[in-house]
């Protein structure tokens, strides 16, 4: 695709110039396998698994074993890759916090488990470490993370009002 000669498209295509396509992908920590699931998103692209794989585990290897880590790859023209990791879905700390295995069927309707706004705050800034997310203020991280624990039917708590009467 040719770009339109302003300023703006002239600079997206220098930096796209060698790269083939942007995968995104969500790898267990620590144990990335070169498996089916890896394959049909590298495969066609010509990069190596097993590279990929070791590379992967390596970045990961400070991590909780089997955490779901978004990934996204940047693949090249000369079948060389680079990768960024991002910090684990919501859902997961949310669920993992709640101690519950998936959310409420009907939410809204039935409370599946609870959170406190400790813990709230805590994903906040778990997720404010990822770059695309490091200029928002934490209390917009809080609200957003709330919003997804009220439609995952999770109750989010304040403990500091239970604790103190």
């Amino acid at each position: 695709r040719r770009s339109c000669g302003r300023r703006c498209c002239r600079r997206r295509a220098a930096t796209m110039a060698g790269v083939a396509r942007i995968v995104k992908l969500r790898v267990p920590a620590g144990s990335a396998k070169p498996g089916p699931a890896i394959g049909q998103a590298l495969g066609p692209l010509g990069i190596n698994m097993m590279e990929f794989c070791k590379a992967f585990n390596q970045a990961t290897e400070q991590l909780a074993p089997n955490t779901p880590i978004p990934v996204r790859l940047t693949a090249m023209t000369n079948r060389t890759f680079t990768f960024v990791t991002k910090s684990p879905p919501t859902s997961w700390f949310l669920k993992r916090c709640a101690g519950i295995d998936k959310g409420a069927q009907r939410p809204g309707h039935s409370v599946v488990g609870s959170v406190s706004v400790q813990q709230v705050y805590e994903i906040a800034k778990a997720k404010q470490q990822d770059d695309h997310l490091q200029h928002l203020h934490l209390k917009s991280l809080c609200q957003s993370i709330i919003a997804s624990a009220t439609s995952m039917g999770i109750q989010v708590t304040n403990d500091r009002a239970t604790s103190s009467s």
